[in-house]
């Protein structure tokens, strides 16, 4: 019997009956994904970063010190930022683990260190989950961090709250796009994203992706998951802005062909990042695994040449080290 989608809503155009979809229409040609990888495999990609693996974890990653009590962000690699705001420790996409895979002995590997393990962090209120893909969402640093902090409460997007529920993992909450939840005073709403989801061959969109936008008093934490450029995002500072500080990914976006129904470049992210009104970003999602043909080292210098073509300082959009701290 052919699966349908639970929370199918005819009135809600990202829904449909077999799953969920983007409002933009699709980029991926038919045979893409084998076309890309028999290229790839051709050409030897990705390549190694411009000075070798080791330079490039000595210029960009640290153990991240997340001692201290006062407001701040930190970067702890790919899309894992962990923000504190007001008493309140919200948690993105937490994978600390080796691997971005179902299996501990195969697929992508991180070429820099996480900075950080579940042990050492501080009390985590709040974990914010984008979307079902292995380099967001780690079942074994998920299942630590629920032993850790028992009372965290996770965001889930629609449809994935069977996911935990399976591994009894509670306080969970699973939200459609522009849904809002409350967690101790702070206003979590989803947010659309341009991506897709799975974990299987046989789960594709049967459950959302999008983002998250934590609001409380004046502040403003947009997180964008992962997500291809549309100018349908500019909704996102409309309804839920102004953006104080956001988090945006630069990296696993070539070749552009394949790439750029679900990913944006680096010049894409600070448009998203000017359309939406963000004061302050912080660039994620690259440098730790090696997702698409891109080197390590490209995302961080095509995003320096994207600011200084818009005559940005890079205080507006942060290149962070992995591990990296900014205060709040």
């Amino acid at each position: 019997m052919a699966w349908t989608n639970p929370h199918y809503d005819r009135s809600k155009a990202h829904h449909a009956p077999e799953g969920f979809r983007n409002l933009e229409p699709d980029t991926r040609e038919p045979g893409g994904l084998q076309r890309w990888r028999k290229e790839r495999k051709e050409q030897g990609l990705p390549r190694p970063p411009m000075e070798g693996y080791d330079a490039f974890v000595r210029r960009w990653w640290q153990r991240a010190d997340i001692g201290g009590t006062d407001d701040a962000a930190w970067w702890l690699g790919h899309a894992t930022a962990l923000v504190r705001h007001r008493g309140l420790t919200v948690l993105t996409d937490p994978v600390l683990g080796q691997r971005a895979s179902p299996v501990s002995f195969a697929g992508p590997s991180r070429r820099t260190p996480s900075p950080a393990d579940v042990a050492g962090l501080p009390q985590v209120d709040v974990v914010l989950i984008s979307h079902n893909h292995y380099d967001h969402l780690d079942a074994g640093t998920v299942r630590a961090l629920s032993r850790r902090f028992p009372q965290a409460v996770f965001l889930v997007p629609l449809g994935l709250k069977a996911w935990f529920d399976r591994r009894r993992i509670g306080n969970v909450r699973e939200l459609d796009w522009w849904e809002s939840t409350d967690v101790r005073g702070a206003i979590f709403t989803f947010v659309p994203a341009r991506h897709w989801s799975a974990r299987t061959l046989w789960d594709r969109n049967r459950s959302l992706w999008g983002g998250w936008v934590m609001a409380q008093e004046s502040f403003r934490f947009w997180f964008a998951g992962d997500t291809g450029y549309s100018d349908k995002l500019a909704e996102i500072g409309r309804r839920a802005g102004p953006i104080d500080l956001a988090a945006i990914p630069i990296g696993a976006y070539a070749p552009r062909w394949f790439m750029r129904g679900q990913h944006v470049d680096p010049a894409e992210a600070l448009r998203l990042h000017r359309e939406i009104g963000c004061k302050r970003s912080i660039a994620i999602h690259w440098g730790a695994f090696e997702l698409a043909d891109d080197q390590l080292d490209e995302p961080p210098r095509l995003l320096g040449e994207a600011l200084a073509e818009a005559g940005m300082g890079a205080d507006e959009f942060m290149l962070l080290n992995i591990g990296g701290r900014i205060a709040l």
